[in-house]
């Protein structure tokens, strides 16, 4: 990261997202994306203008011929953070695509006309992204309890809105629109299930069994439902980035029915889990 960036990162969230400078005046949030390659965070501060509550942020590069590196990791890692001057909260980012695309750089044209000067100073579509603020479970319980169901209502609501986007046929903006709305909130569904797995298999179950050594067979039970859960997210994002490159096209053939199955099957792993963990998890903290 530049050391300009790194000052202008401090200065906002030392002043509650103000600071000076170039950027005196400019609304501007930080983004934090997952590195493609390294897997590290990355944050980068950036002006944004608002399509109704909706941030969007645009891929400019200054007219680069390439896309910055932020483009590059949220295409790859979709869920993101977002900082503005009052709050901070979990994303999809999602791009436009076709029509909507241009419809949305129209807009942020007429309100920053500099946008329409670096898009003449380079071939590639610069592409603008919404940042789609994503569920927020409600306020509940504390402690491992509650953070467990904390992230199973996140993954539930994830893979609705997955379903949802599965059986729209059309959409707002037409196919390219569609397909890259269902390809990133797909890929951050996905990416927050093989985490929570991994998570629970390496650190929460091995101590649960450790203080309920009767309850190992639950535990190889659930273990041998996350290897199934797992096989279907991968045949789910291959389904998904089948037709071409992933990015802009519709879902391949036989998606619809992979994401039937795995809500089958993950619907009744959750709910068989928080059966059997929730109130082990409630006596601990008790």
């Amino acid at each position: 990261m530049s050391s300009f960036n790194q000052n202008v990162i401090a200065e906002f969230r030392a002043n509650a997202g103000k600071v000076g400078g170039p950027f005196e005046g400019a609304e501007l949030l930080l983004l934090t994306t997952t590195g493609a390659r390294s897997g590290k965070p990355h944050t980068v501060p950036l002006g944004f203008l608002r399509d109704g509550g909706t941030p969007l942020v645009v891929a400019s590069a200054a007219g680069a011929d390439r896309h910055p590196a932020w483009y590059h990791n949220l295409l790859a890692r979709p869920l993101v953070q977002v900082e503005t001057g009052t709050e901070e909260y979990e994303a999809v980012a999602v791009p436009a695509a076709g029509a909507r695309r241009d419809e949305l750089f129209a807009q942020v044209v007429r309100a920053e006309p500099g946008y329409g000067e670096y898009q003449g100073r380079t071939a590639r579509v610069i592409p603008v992204v919404a940042l789609q603020r994503t569920h927020e479970a409600p306020d509940g319980e504390g402690g491992i309890a509650g953070k467990l169901l904390s992230v199973h209502g996140w993954l539930r609501a994830q893979l609705a809105h997955v379903r949802e986007l599965a059986g729209d046929r059309v959409g707002a903006g037409g196919a390219a629109a569609l397909g890259l709305q269902l390809r990133q909130h797909c890929l951050a569904f996905c990416h927050t299930l093989e985490f929570h797995h991994r998570s629970e298999d390496a650190g929460l179950f091995p101590y649960l069994e450790q203080q309920h050594p009767h309850m190992r067979e639950f535990f190889r039970r659930i273990g041998a439902e996350h290897a199934v859960i797992a096989r279907l997210q991968e045949e789910l994002v291959r389904a998904l980035d089948a037709p071409g490159d992933g990015v802009g096209d519709g879902p391949g053939e036989g998606f619809s029915d992979r994401v039937e199955r795995m809500s089958r099957e993950l619907e009744s792993h959750l709910d068989r889990e928080e059966a059997q963990l929730l109130p082990v998890l409630r006596a601990l903290e008790g």
